[in-house]
């Protein structure tokens, strides 16, 4: 047969242009320099509105080609919804406030202590002893959330939240509550430096001339277990207020965290890429919102079922940019191997369609020979068939030519194989019509035969 062979190593080329092509996309998909994340823009007038502000343009300002579409939220539990329902890339949620079961941690932007302050000499020593007190509660955008959260920690003690009253106030306004014996402790939510937690201490020194003292919650360890959005920590001695110390010693309380959250579908290497990204910007988010002194980054030994870290962070936390390598290999290895069996596949058709064509050109060679081999033994009828048939052939070849299906390298066979057959039959019609009529017998010779 005619070059059947010809195109097996069109077919392998074209199966390895298919591999690198593969390759090259996959690479440009996971390394493109153009990307939008959504993120929750944090509760309106809250420190943590600021910090998404502050951290958009950081890392626009480094990095240009990343954009941000900002979702506006109205409270927390709606940042944590958000990331739940796949509206948002990026969230910062609360730990205690409806944590997104699908979110994965990035960073800590902040640990706020649940701090309840005494005023000095309180009989107050326990949470127990709130039962029937009044607590005081710093207005503002998450005084709601605070105020569940202190009726988390009055379920473990067995108290109904209701038997412990609010006041909502203004910071200002707490210190003089307290002093009126309007409210006997105050609760304020806030880290170790500027926020409610100092303010309100410091209130409280302006209006009884004391130092406030922080209620210990010895049980810590044992209410976080049952509600694991709570930490437990150590305040250090002077943490809110500096002379007199408040408080005056080492002490146990619970403690909240804002998290930077991603969704756990997030690729390993995208993941890793964010958390680099917050580390590495660190230092000029401090410089547009001194909050930002305050991220950490998680604990990648934390088996906490509540936002736990993301694995590809934890993955560049543990080896650096090699695990980013490593993971960029995985998903070329993912991404690479199917296309590069799709490309082998889509060669083997391709070859296995030329090489129909092939058979099918040959095969029209083939039956022009036997018109041509048929032309040298037959009679003026079988004679027109044949040109017939040879005229049809040609329409169909001409046919596929015109439509672009034809072979162009097996033309020139095609045509030899007609001439040949065109030239066959031409001969065959000449020596047809040089040739003496057959004779009959004459009237001389029949009466000789009959007498014999």
């Amino acid at each position: 047969m005619f070059g059947l062979f010809r195109f097996r190593p069109v077919a392998l080329a074209a199966a390895g242009l298919l591999l690198i092509a593969g390759v090259i996309l996959s690479a440009l998909y996971v390394w493109s320099p153009q990307a939008t994340l959504r993120i929750t823009t944090g509760v309106s007038g809250t420190p943590a509105n600021r910090f998404v502000g502050a951290f958009a343009k950081v890392l626009t300002a480094k990095h240009p080609r990343v954009r941000f579409d900002f979702v506006p939220v109205s409270s927390l539990a709606e940042s944590a919804q958000a990331m739940e329902n796949g509206k948002v890339d990026l969230a910062l949620v609360r730990s205690d406030v409806s944590p997104p079961t699908n979110g994965r941690t990035i960073a800590i932007m902040r640990r706020d202590v649940l701090a309840i302050f005494l005023p000095d000499g309180s009989p107050i020593d326990d949470v127990s002893k709130l039962v029937g007190k009044t607590v005081a509660i710093p207005q503002g955008p998450t005084q709601e959330n605070n105020s569940k959260a202190l009726d988390a920690i009055l379920t473990y003690f067995d108290i109904a939240p209701d038997k412990v009253k609010r006041l909502f106030l203004p910071v200002d306004a707490i210190g003089p509550a307290i002093h009126r014996k309007q409210a006997s402790a105050a609760l304020a939510v806030g880290p170790i430096g500027p926020g409610d937690a100092v303010a309100v201490a410091a209130s409280i020194y302006r209006a009884t001339k004391a130092a406030p003292d922080l209620l210990a919650i010895d049980q810590a360890d044992a209410i976080v277990k049952r509600f694991p959005g709570f930490e437990s920590i150590d305040v250090p001695e002077g943490a809110f207020k500096g002379k007199p110390p408040t408080p005056d010693d080492s002490t146990t309380c619970l403690a909240v965290t804002y998290r930077l959250v991603v969704p756990e579908t997030m690729l390993n290497v995208v993941a890793g890429l964010i958390g680099r990204a917050v580390l590495n910007t660190k230092e000029k988010l401090i410089t547009a919102d001194p909050l930002a002194s305050q991220i950490e980054t998680p604990d990648a030994d934390d088996t906490s079922p509540v936002l736990p870290i993301h694995p590809g962070f934890s993955a560049y936390l543990s080896s650096g940019d090699q695990s980013l390598l490593d993971a960029l290999q995985q998903y070329l290895y993912v991404i690479g191997i199917p296309a590069s069996l799709l490309g082998s596949l889509i060669a083997l058709g391709w070859s296995r369609w030329r090489n129909r064509k092939l058979v099918d050109v040959e095969q029209q060679a083939y039956q022009l020979l036997v018109i041509a081999d048929a032309a040298r033994r037959a009679d003026s009828a079988e004679l027109e068939r044949l040109d017939d048939e040879l005229d049809e052939l040609i329409r169909i070849c001409v046919n596929h030519m015109t439509a672009g299906t034809a072979d162009v390298a097996q033309a020139p066979i095609t045509t030899l194989a007609i001439d040949h057959a065109r030239r066959a039959i031409e001969r065959r019609r000449k020596d047809l019509a040089a040739a003496p009529p057959p004779q009959s017998p004459g009237p001389a010779e029949a009466p000789a035969a009959l007498s014999n």
